[in-house]
């Protein structure tokens, strides 16, 4: 199974990355630009499963890049706040 097939196990997959980004000394601008750049690939590649999906890839899509830049900052604290 991908971790892309099931939503807790692809906040558990960030959470572990971000983490590593952070020990690695790398600072919360860079990366929400790299969430960002992750959300542009999801929303361009990978195609929607569930109804949470699609309301997040059509939330990705309609938005400005400013906004998604906030879409991206609020996984990222999603995923630093729950387990």
């Amino acid at each position: 199974m991908s971790v892309l097939d099931n939503f807790d196990s692809w906040k558990g997959f960030l959470k572990g990355r971000l983490q590593q980004a952070e020990e690695s000394g790398i600072n919360h601008d860079t990366l929400t630009n790299l969430a960002a750049e992750v959300g542009d690939y999801l929303a361009e590649s990978v195609d929607a499963k569930t109804p949470e999906e699609k309301v997040l890839k059509e939330l990705w899509s309609t938005a400005s890049e400013e906004e998604q830049q906030a879409l991206a900052s609020a996984m990222i604290k999603l995923v630093q706040k729950h387990d």
